[in-house]
């Protein structure tokens, strides 16, 4: 698009002059009253923000006029009034803190060895005084706000109608404004799931839901087939299922919504009622046939295993994951897929070509209906050893030419020979067992217990309840994680790119930007906390692309 399209004349009528498109009353200049106006919610957040400034503010005034009395005026204020005032003391005592850390420092194996033991009583100790149930609520709200304020920064971006000069000489406003507006509807069904979500944990934990659900499930259990509380892993099981069973239904609304509002106003959704009701009962089932043996031998093996649990428990996992990978590709998702043979043509040949070049022993070459509920697009590698297959789903044949599938095959096949995706499977088993260990010095804390209202020390209650206590911890280990995976994908890219393909790549990551309505601009602090693919101008940056005009809206 030009840049004179932008500065259409002024002619004499009575319709107010366009300011996106080419007349008044054009598609662009409709889009971008979309993307522009700010609804209900959009003034539910500025309200709140408001009212925290001003709820900020006041609290200066108070403290600029009660000085030293504060806390006696108001005593809920002191231990927040005594941490303030602490901090100038304590920044003053950092450097001669540090020094005597740094003269008590272990210097043989010996003290070394007392060192751990001391810190180990201490932790223990701390662990005996931990008040569970407020850090739970604490970590919990305070994730919240993060990435709630995150997402608003992500929907302010989502307002703008100007294109970013990067991209304007390749997506068009009218694509541009589409791509806001879906990421704007998206943005206000997450907000809103999210607000029920925290609110729905925090009654969870504050009316002790888990601990009655709990002995529910027990009563029926013992009821129905005449089992007690001796048998804690069956119990456990049943528990589970209860509680997958409760969260679908709560959850339903808002997939509903999501699937046959949001995607569909959009053009993307291709799904049935009874298609999405069909994959719903698929996936319970294959949860209870999968989850609950699972579930048995996870809590098998910390009974039998004593205080080293966290080693055997990772083993078990890691073989249930290895196991997993095997069958879902070709047990699972054919469930749900209909996955057939390429057929013979020139993209066959290509592929076929590409593998062979690059010696990756290709087995199978697929392609999967994934027009059947979406006219979103992908391509993917999975096999171990000697028997790798290529999958395409056919909206993206329909969506882009043989070189363009080709490279983003290339794409793919960057992720095996630089081995990403062992290194990301070796990173996830690093987290279990790191979650597992953790676990492992909370699971006999019964203050952690009493603490949620619960009798005993039921193993299933107290991961459970770890879970919250690790949720900071985890979001700080993903966000890691995604850092890891943005660099494969630049390397990849390059691959794809070294290949020959790197006008092709770009074209294609262009096409799929476009049809995919992704967004095109999005802030900088929530792309880099929530996505696990870079963002598109920074991938085209690094392909070298010379799509990336520096052209002027």
């Amino acid at each position: 698009m030009s840049d004179t399209e932008d500065k259409a004349p002024v002619v004499e009528t009575s319709a107010p002059a366009s300011k996106y498109g080419d007349n008044p009353n054009s598609a662009v200049d409709a889009q971008a009253r979309i993307v522009q106006q700010k609804g209900v919610l959009d003034d539910v957040i500025d309200g709140v923000q408001l009212g925290l400034l001003v709820i900020l503010f006041i609290c200066l005034i108070f403290v600029a006029i009660l000085g030293r009395s504060l806390p006696t005026v108001f005593p809920v204020t002191k231990p927040v009034y005594d941490f303030v005032l602490s901090l100038p003391e304590t920044v003053g005592d950092l450097p001669q803190t540090l020094c005597a850390v740094w003269e008590m420092r272990p210097t043989n194996i010996n003290e070394l060895t007392e060192t751990i033991r001391m810190l180990s009583e201490w932790l223990q100790e701390a662990l005996h005084t931990l008040p569970y149930k407020q850090c739970v609520l604490g970590f919990s709200w305070s994730m919240y706000l993060l990435e709630t304020k995150l997402n608003i920064r992500q929907r302010d971006r989502l307002h703008e109608v100007r294109r970013p000069k990067a991209i304007s000489s390749f997506i068009s406003r009218q694509v541009y404004l589409e791509a806001n507006a879906y990421g704007l509807d998206k943005s206000s069904l997450q907000l809103v799931k999210d607000f029920v979500g925290q609110i729905q944990t925090t009654m969870i934990i504050v009316y002790d839901m888990i601990p009655q659900l709990w002995t529910a499930v027990g009563v029926q259990m013992n009821a129905w087939l005449g089992l007690d509380s001796d048998y804690a892993i069956t119990q456990s099981v049943l528990f589970f299922i209860a509680v997958m069973m409760i969260s679908t239904v709560l959850s339903l609304p808002f997939d509903l919504y999501a699937t046959f509002v949001v995607e569909k106003r959009h053009g993307f959704n291709k799904q049935t009622m009874g298609l999405f009701f069909s994959d719903m009962v698929k996936s319970l089932v294959l949860t209870v046939v999968l989850g609950a043996p699972i579930l048995a031998g996870f809590l098998w093996v910390i009974e039998r295993t004593g205080s080293k649990f966290f080693l055997y428990a990772w083993a078990l996992m890691a073989l249930v994951q290895l196991l997993l990978i095997v069958i879902y590709p070709t047990l699972i998702q054919p469930l749900f897929n209909k996955f057939d043979p390429l057929p013979q043509g020139e993209l066959r040949e290509s592929i076929e070509a590409l593998a062979s070049r690059l010696k990756f022993p290709l087995k199978k070459l697929y392609m999967v209906d994934g027009s059947k509920r979406s006219s979103h697009s992908n391509a993917y590698v999975f096999g171990f050893f000697k028997a790798k297959r290529i999958v395409i789903y056919d909206t993206l044949i329909e969506q882009c030419t043989t070189d363009e599938i080709v490279a983003v095959v290339g794409h793919e096949l960057g992720h095996w020979k630089q081995n990403h995706t062992l290194r990301m499977l070796v990173v996830a088993q690093f987290q279990i067992l790191f979650i597992f260990f953790a676990f492992s010095c909370f699971i006999a804390e019964q203050s952690m217990y009493k603490s949620f209202g619960i009798d005993g020390m039921p193993v299933m209650l107290g991961f459970l309840f770890f879970q919250y206590l690790y949720e900071p911890l985890g979001s700080l280990m993903q966000f890691a994680v995604n850092v890891m995976s943005r660099k494969h994908e630049f390397e990849a890219d390059a691959f794809s790119k070294n290949l020959g393909y790197g006008k092709s790549l770009a074209s294609c990551l262009i096409k799929l930007q476009i049809e995919n309505k992704a967004t095109m601009n999005p802030d900088p602090i929530y792309s880099a906390y929530t996505y696990s693919h870079p963002p598109l101008v920074e991938r085209l940056n690094a392909l070298g692309n010379p799509h990336l005009a520096s052209k002027k809206e």
